[in-house]
């Protein structure tokens, strides 16, 4: 089993838009094959913050996903919203770092 966990730093006034993107996204990847869980969080003490918390049967199909018309439409409706990102893959071998 594959986990990730990305936390994105928003630029300040974008978390309402940031969330409702993040939706549609939401909407289609928990269709995939090989999605166990994907969901965002908006942090409450933080609007800037927002935390996508995922579990990937394989990691053939999280590199799937990461290939999808949806997630590469994310990017870019994402890309003029984004400070930074800290993408952590955790799979039993170790944990990888974005």
């Amino acid at each position: 089993m594959i986990y990730v966990i990305a936390e994105l730093r928003l630029k300040p006034g974008t978390a309402e838009k940031a969330a409702a993107e993040a939706c549609k996204v939401v909407a289609s990847t928990v269709k995939e094959e090989g999605c166990l869980a994907y969901d965002f969080h908006v942090s409450v003490t933080d609007p800037t913050r927002l935390v996508a918390v995922e579990r990937w049967a394989s990691r053939a199909a999280l590199d799937a996903h990461n290939r999808t018309p949806h997630l590469l439409a994310w990017r870019e409706a994402l890309k003029d919203m984004l400070v930074d990102r800290n993408i952590q893959i955790i799979t039993p071998e170790r944990i990888d770092r974005s």
